[in-house]
């Protein structure tokens, strides 16, 4: 019998049942930043379950209140970037101070608790004698490296751009006649593998120029050349991708041409710097719509593409696909196998059916849904729009937690007068990386706007007040 998701009594049945998964069981969280974890810990206590948290700082919003879970602090080893911030997750679970190993024992002397972790820590065997959920097996992790991208789109006959693989061994020869073979008139774009782990937040992708000198042109490839060099073995050169930065997701159920469901598309706020050919990276927003035609293209995208991971890899649980949505349509140009961001702000509409979903369908468990089932929801998603801009700074501290009101005048955001009650609040605190920063309530967004203009106005706020160093970015054009 079918399911219709989009109904709240359906959902909260579907909820209740899934949630025998964990009712009463005590439950390890993290590690990760304890205020991410505030709602997951509201959900635990009321299914019955002792909650423990492995926290590596505050972070910005509220926190679970005192009495609702055990808190431990886990210092994690100092990082740069979003990309050592995610190599270095598994391998610090895994290799735990004595005390905070103690104080888990402490707390689940049986070893009966089910350790729900996030996906850059791996799932194929237990941490610390635990069962692990929320995690992924490392087979799946490596199909996010972007140089296996292309050979995705062809088995799943996906349409994509040009793009060549260079052996980093070869120098920087062979990139620079690649590049000059395959740019478009923005340039290029070169990605790194992962070589030595996952790497992500645009850490390991460069836009270079064609010129013969200067920074867009030879002096920026030899930079971009000089990044890769030490850190991959081989690295992938495409046309730069004109148009609006965007996603789409899918959720794998079973086997077959019929078992992937397709939700709806995502804005990615991919700003760009064109002065220093460098992209920022903000928030995420299913307020902006691409016509409808190129919805669906996506969306049947997002079934092919499940289909082969399914067939090809036992793939089962949430992926993202992202791109551009370019002038000739929807261009494909990395793979997210795990719960992704964008699935993160989709799920928003209803967080527990989502992460009680994907925790059964990785753990290899039948949630007893079909793939139709799971696409009644999209009437939600499209009624419900969810995201604000945000900013992540890397290397850059604000000095302390920064929360006030807001306000836009003739796309500049500026503080709100007299402490005047906006809609529309600025958070932000420090983070191991950096700091990170949100609008959080936004009242400034309505169905159908782009998210990345409003995000260009949040990075040029947090410069002219905190000196973020963001410098002059634009948003990418609408070109459909």
């Amino acid at each position: 019998m079918s399911v219709d998701l989009a109904d709240p009594t359906a959902r909260a049945d579907v909820v209740q049942r899934l949630g025998g998964l964990y009712a009463g069981r005590p439950v390890v969280l993290g590690p990760g930043v304890l205020a991410g974890f505030t709602p997951l810990v509201a959900r635990l206590r009321a299914l019955g379950c002792p909650v423990l948290v492995l926290a590596t700082g505050r972070g910005v919003g509220a926190v679970p209140a005192p009495q609702d879970c055990t808190v431990v602090d886990v210092e994690l080893p100092p990082t740069s970037s979003m990309t050592e911030e995610v190599r270095v997750l598994d391998r610090a679970t895994r290799d735990l101070p004595a005390a905070v190993v103690a104080a888990i024992d402490a707390f689940d002397p049986a070893r009966e608790a089910i350790w729900r972790t996030t996906p850059f820590v791996a799932s194929d065997e237990p941490l610390w004698g635990r069962w692990v959920t929320g995690g992924r097996p490392r087979a799946w992790l490596a199909l996010e490296d972007k140089l296996l991208a292309d050979r995705v789109w062809d088995a799943a006959g996906v349409a994509r751009v040009p793009s060549r693989v260079c052996e980093v061994s070869a120098g920087l020869e062979a990139l620079e006649a690649a590049t000059a073979e395959l740019a478009g008139p923005l340039g290029a774009v070169w990605s790194g593998d992962a070589r030595d782990g996952l790497n992500g937040g645009g850490n390991f992708v460069q836009w270079v120029g064609t010129g013969a000198g200067g920074a867009d042109g030879a002096d920026g490839r030899a930079a971009a050349f000089a990044f890769f060099a030490p850190r991959c073995d081989r690295v992938r050169v495409m046309p730069f991708l004109d148009g609006v930065p965007c996603s789409v997701h899918g959720i794998v159920v079973d086997d077959g041409p019929g078992g992937t469901a397709a939700l709806r598309p995502v804005e990615l706020a991919i700003l760009r710097h064109p002065g220093e050919r460098r992209f920022v990276y903000g928030g995420l927003s299913t307020w902006w719509d691409p016509p409808p035609a190129d919805r669906e293209s996506m969306r049947a995208a997002v079934r092919r593409v499940g289909a082969h991971l399914a067939e090809a890899h036992g793939y089962r649980g949430g992926f993202g696909i992202d791109g551009v949505l370019t002038a000739d349509g929807f261009r494909p140009t990395e793979l997210n196998s795990r719960f992704s961001a964008g699935l993160t702000t989709l799920a928003d509409v209803d967080p527990a059916l989502f992460q009680l979903l994907q925790d059964h369908l990785v753990a290899g468990l039948d949630p007893g849904l079909g793939a139709a089932d799971l696409e009644s929801v999209v009437p939600l998603l499209d009624a419900e729009r969810v995201g604000a801009p945000r900013a992540v700074g890397q290397g850059v501290s604000l000095g302390g937690d920064v929360e006030h009101d807001v306000v836009l005048v003739d796309g500049r955001l500026e503080p709100a007068p007299d402490g005047a009650a906006t809609g529309t609040t600025l958070v932000a605190a420090d983070t191991p990386v950096g700091f990170f920063a949100k609008l959080d309530p936004c009242a400034l967004l309505t169905p159908g706007q782009r998210l990345a203009p409003l995000n260009v106005a949040l990075l040029d706020l947090l410069d002219r007040e905190h000196g973020t160093g963001f410098g002059a970015l634009e948003a990418a054009p609408d070109l459909r």
